[in-house]
C-alpha cells in the first residue's frame, strides 16, 4: 500500500524588528497588530525607525512562529494585522505570512514605500488595505529616498494599487529640508491626477530623526497656518486628505 506523501509546512522566516500588541491608526477602522519587520533599501534623513530595522539581516529559526502564536492568542481581541518596517517587501517570504494570518480571520494590511513592484503585485491578491509612502515627484523620490531610480519602481507599485482595486492610502512625511510648499502641491495635485483618493501628509517629528542635520528646526520653514492654507485648497482634489502631527 503506497503511503501518501504529504509536503511539510513552509517555514517562513521573517526579521522581525518589533511587534505592537495593538494600534488602532495602523489600518484605518480596524484593530490592527503591527508587525516591524528588519531591513530597508533606503536611506531618508527624517526616518524615525531606521536605528532599529538597519541593517537587513537573515531571520533566525522560530522569529515568525512566536508572531504568530501571539496573534493566534489574541483573537477576538484584533481584527487586523499590518506588516511595515523598515520595507516589508524586502522579504520573500512575506506573502506567506499574510496568509498565514488571513487563515487566522485577520484582515493584512501593508505599510511600503513600493520599491519592489514585482514583490508586491504577488502580495496584492491577500492584501486589505495598503499605506503607499510617496516621498516625492520623480527625481525629489531619489533625492529624499537615497537612492537612484527609485522612484520609477515606486511609481510601478502605484500603478499596481489603481488597477488593482485595493483599498489604499498615499502618504508623505514632511520635512521642509526636503520639501517646499510648492514642492507639496504639485506632488499633491499629481497624485490626484493619477487617481489616488486618500492622501495622508505626515509631519516629520525632528526628535526622532535619523540624521542629526533633519533634527535642527529650519530657520525658514513655512509657517504652520500657510500648510493648513495649502490642505484646504488641496482637499477638494480628494476623497479624504488629512493632516497629521
Amino acid at each position: 500500500m503506497a503511503i501518501p506523501l504529504v509536503p511539510a509546512p513552509a517555514t517562513i522566516r521573517l526579521p522581525i524588528a518589533s511587534f505592537e500588541a495593538r494600534n488602532d491608526h495602523a489600518f484605518p477602522g480596524r484593530r490592527a497588530a503591527v508587525v516591524y519587520l528588519q531591513g530597508c533599501p533606503l536611506a531618508c534623513g527624517y526616518c524615525e525607525t531606521a536605528s532599529s530595522m538597519r541593517p537587513a539581516r537573515r531571520a533566525a529559526p522560530g522569529e515568525w512562529d512566536a508572531i504568530q502564536g501571539l496573534l493566534a492568542a489574541r483573537a477576538g481581541e484584533l481584527d487586523a494585522v499590518v506588516f511595515s518596517g523598515g520595507e516589508p517587501t524586502l522579504h520573500p517570504d512575506l506573502p506567506t505570512a499574510a496568509e498565514a494570518c488571513r487563515s487566522l480571520g485577520l484582515a493584512v494590511g501593508l505599510h511600503t514605500a513600493g520599491p519592489y513592484p514585482e514583490r508586491l503585485e504577488r502580495l496584492l491578491p491577500g492584501l486589505d488595505w495598503v499605506a503607499l509612502d510617496t516621498k516625492g515627484r520623480g527625481a525629489d523620490f531619489d533625492r529624499i529616498g537615497g537612492r537612484r531610480g527609485i522612484w520609477r519602481q515606486h511609481a510601478l507599485s502605484l500603478s499596481l494599487l489603481l488597477e488593482a482595486g485595493v483599498p489604499f492610502e498615499c502618504r508623505t512625511t514632511l520635512h521642509w529640508r526636503d520639501l517646499t510648499l510648492e514642492d507639496l502641491e504639485r506632488l499633491a495635485m499629481t497624485l490626484a491626477d493619477c487617481g489616488v483618493r486618500r492622501y495622508a501628509i505626515q509631519l516629520a517629528r525632528l526628535e526622532r530623526c535619523l540624521d542629526p542635520a533633519y533634527r535642527d528646526a529650519i530657520e525658514d520653514a513655512p509657517p504652520r497656518e500657510a500648510l493648513e492654507t495649502l490642505v484646504r485648497r488641496l482637499r477638494p482634489h480628494f476623497e479624504h486628505l488629512e493632516l497629521r502631527g
